[in-house]
């Protein structure tokens, strides 16, 4: 079972914004090869590092994508406090992703 939850324009806020601690959102779409080879790399760092990881499809939710200017998927936005702080685009591998979230 995932540990990767998804979220809308509803659940956003209070699960990112109102978040106190480190929050990644993942912005991915369905169709997106690299987004599902992905996924099974942040779960597995949700687990070692105990971070809850969330899932925005853009596809289903373009007006989260707009509002955080996502032009290319994957893109991984990292929040303190529910004050974006940090992204990566693109796929990455598990080591790289790790190592920049290190300094949170």
């Amino acid at each position: 079972m995932s540990s990767l939850i998804n979220l809308n324009e509803i659940t956003f806020e209070e699960e990112v914004i109102n978040n106190k601690g480190i929050v990644i959102v993942d912005f991915w779409a369905e169709w997106c090869g690299p987004c599902k080879v992905l996924a099974p790399i942040l779960e597995e760092i949700s687990e070692e590092r105990k971070v809850k990881i969330y899932k925005v499809n853009v596809d289903e939710n373009p007006s989260l994508a707009g509002q955080f200017g996502i032009k290319s998927i994957p893109t991984m936005v990292v929040f303190e406090n529910g004050i974006r702080v940090d992204q990566v685009v693109g796929l990455r591998p598990k080591e790289e992703i790790k190592e920049k979230l290190a300094v949170y």
